[in-house]
């Protein structure tokens, strides 16, 4: 039976404020909250509701046989708390029907994968703990910032616990592979990988209401008939894409929703089902691994990392911000890191992007590429000094090297030394068990040897009663 894993990205990009070279130095907050608001209402009107209640709908009329799978940043949390909390309730309602899986995905939808492992798994850990603390679930499957992924970030993930990772289904990586089966990480063989079809994912997020396509206008029945003639042994469709795809890329009047509301009844007649990422990593077995060396991502027609770091404005940018990322993380001051946060974000780099292709692409405030790459300096170069006032860069790379395998050694030690703890605790509760036995079993022997003095007792007494009647009697 073929399987469909449907998964939805929620992230909301942080607006930064007009910030002149004058204000370095003097203001150091560095966001247009009006336009931050502005933007997530309306994406939350348009977009988020209308979307969410949809496919709550899908899976109550489905009888829980319709599932999905979402993951959110950190940053996108931390905006939809503030200016749209209904849609974080909606997700949280969409969670108690047990038809949905969270994924965990860096903090800061930032690029921290390609700079720095020990901020990654810190970002990674710290939005896994944000996704447990408002749906209980503890994330299994990791997805990158836009899919981000290759060989020694797939080793990482497995090193960090989790058992799969979604990434693209590029065609320069797979060669002749179908992206239509389960694969694994080249360097560590027990990381599952989930590849995004390309074609059936753009078709919707991209293509739908495009009506100088070919295939337009697309219906559920003849989609679910391309999947269910796909040849037999492909049984695992990835279809991956922004919920904001869906009222924003295809907006509500192109019907996008009512042709997903048709999607689970078609696919039952085709007998095809849906499952989560954790779902298919647990069913099926791997057919192969996947060798990439550089990394790939589900961005432009090349899927790599150029609409980031593709000019000499951006790795500037890019090499800059994570220069400081060791004083960051070990200053832990609460207003740098959200800061931190922030400045990470994907987005500030490619507004920086001159290449010919912009889809998806918002400048925002910005009239250029190099107005975009102006602003973010002046903002970094206060941050960078807020930074050395914590933790002076007059303390050079060595000592500050020396001081991170201190801390790093600390925590390992803390961590191996509570490891130890449960593991004496249980041990202390497998002896306490054990003894609560041996007491019970010792009581009950004891029960019977007491009752025997008390019925020699009796006999003696009676005996004695018996020898005064006789004595009586003569």
């Amino acid at each position: 039976m073929k399987t469909i894993c449907l998964y939805f990205e929620i992230h909301q990009n942080i607006q930064l404020k007009r910030y002149r070279f004058f204000d370095i130095g003097t203001d150091h907050y560095y966001y247009d909250d009006y336009e931050n608001e502005r933007l997530i209402a309306d994406i939350a009107e348009r977009s988020y509701m209308p979307a969410l209640n949809t496919l709550l709908e899908m899976i109550k009329s489905n009888n829980g046989a319709f599932k999905v799978a979402f993951s959110l940043s950190g940053v996108g949390i931390e905006q939809l708390e503030i200016h749209a909390p209904q849609v974080l309730e909606k997700l949280q309602e969409l969670n108690q029907t047990g038809c949905v899986e969270f994924l965990a995905e860096p903090y800061s939808h930032g690029l921290a994968s390609l700079a720095n492992e020990e901020s990654f798994a810190k970002e990674v850990k710290r939005q896994a703990q944000k996704i447990k603390e408002y749906f209980g679930q503890e994330p299994k499957v990791l997805r990158n910032s836009s899919l981000i992924y290759s060989d020694d970030i797939g080793l990482q993930a497995s090193q960090m616990g989790f058992k799969g990772m979604l990434t693209e289904g590029a065609r320069h990586v797979l060669g002749w592979k179908s992206p239509n089966y389960v694969y694994n990480c080249a360097l560590a063989p027990n990381l599952k990988l989930l590849l995004r079809n390309v074609n059936f994912s753009d078709d919707i997020s991209l293509r739908f209401s495009n009506t100088d396509w070919e295939g337009y206008p697309l219906f559920a029945d003849s989609y679910m008939d391309r999947i269910a003639n796909l040849p037999e042994g492909e049984k695992v469709v990835n279809i991956f894409m922004e919920l904001s795809a869906l009222g924003i890329a295809q907006p509500l009047s192109s019907n996008i929703l009512d042709f997903f509301k048709a999607l689970p009844a078609c696919a039952k007649e085709r007998g095809i089902n849906f499952s989560t990422p954790s779902e298919i990593c647990d069913s099926f077995d791997s057919v192969s691994a996947v060798d990439v060396p550089d990394t790939l991502s589900w961005n432009d027609e090349e899927r790599d990392c150029s609409c980031w770091l593709g000019n000499p404005m951006q790795r500037e940018a890019f090499n800059k911000l994570y220069s400081v990322a060791d004083r960051v993380r070990i200053a832990d001051d609460p207003r740098i890191n959200q800061d931190w946060d922030y400045l990470q974000a994907s987005n500030n780099f490619r507004q920086m992007t001159t290449k010919p292709s912009q889809v998806g692409l918002n400048r925002g405030i910005y009239s250029s590429p190099f107005d975009a790459f102006t602003n973010y300096m002046n903002i970094l170069g206060d941050f960078i000094s807020r930074v050395n006032s914590l933790y002076p860069d007059s303390i050079d790379n060595d000592e500050l090297s020396s001081l991170l395998t201190t801390i790093k050694n600390q925590d390992e030690e803390i961590e191996m030394k509570s490891k130890e703890i449960v593991r004496l605790q249980t041990k202390i509760e497998k002896i306490e068990a054990t003894e609560e036995k041996l007491r019970a079993k010792l009581e009950k022997t004891k029960a019977p040897a007491a009752k025997k003095p008390a019925a020699k007792k009796t006999a003696a007494k009676k005996a004695e009663e018996v020898a005064e009647a006789e004595a009586k009697t003569k």
